[in-house]
């Protein structure tokens, strides 16, 4: 079923793919429009500079006008980002404009990587050193860089490891009894397909 928002997604995406912003990309994930995965590379110059961080962004049919749910799914420490990821930005919140695409949510969110609010902090501790020791401050982010490209690299084979565990736990005991019946039930509606 296509509805506005799913049409504006397909739109946002084809933008992203045509005319892509400097550091970002993103793209929905393969069986749902309303939810993405992001990237946003450290702007240059910068103490992110280097980082490859992974982002979710979640939909809902009210896109565009209301924002997604967006975090990080890389460990992230900066003022105004809280510890389980979520992203504390005026445009995520109360200065939210349909006018703003997923392009432009990405791109404010790497400009707030380097440009922090620390008076509006989600991590006091990140806002408390960005304000008083930069240093130990720009110390803390770069271990946080030299963390994404090992997980960048760690998540890809774990995503694939869990899978072919997955196939193991499914697979049917003898004689179709048992614990995994149900999910053979299950799977067909689950799948996804359009």
């Amino acid at each position: 079923m296509t509805t506005p928002s799913r049409r504006r997604l397909m739109r946002d995406f084809k933008k992203l793919q045509e005319d892509p912003p400097a550091g970002v990309s993103g793209a929905p994930t393969e069986n749902n429009i309303l939810t993405w995965e992001a990237i946003i590379f450290g702007p240059q110059d910068t103490p992110f500079e280097d980082g490859t961080f992974k982002l979710s962004l979640e939909f809902t049919e009210e896109y565009p006008n209301k924002p997604p749910t967006v975090k990080f799914i890389s460990k992230m420490f900066h003022p105004n980002v809280y510890n389980d990821g979520s992203i504390c930005l005026d445009i995520l919140q109360n200065r939210w404009s349909p006018t703003y695409d997923v392009a432009a949510i990405l791109t404010s969110i790497q400009s707030l990587l380097d440009e922090p609010n620390p008076n509006s902090p989600a991590n006091s501790l990140a806002a408390q050193l960005y304000q008083e020791s930069r240093r130990e401050y720009e110390k803390r982010v770069q271990q946080i860089v030299e963390q994404s490209w090992l997980n960048f690299g760690e998540n890809e084979g774990e995503a694939e490891q869990k899978e072919g565990e997955n196939t193991a736990i499914e697979t049917p005991t003898e004689g179709g009894e048992g614990p995994s019946e149900p999910r053979d039930h299950d799977a067909p509606s689950g799948s996804g397909s359009v």
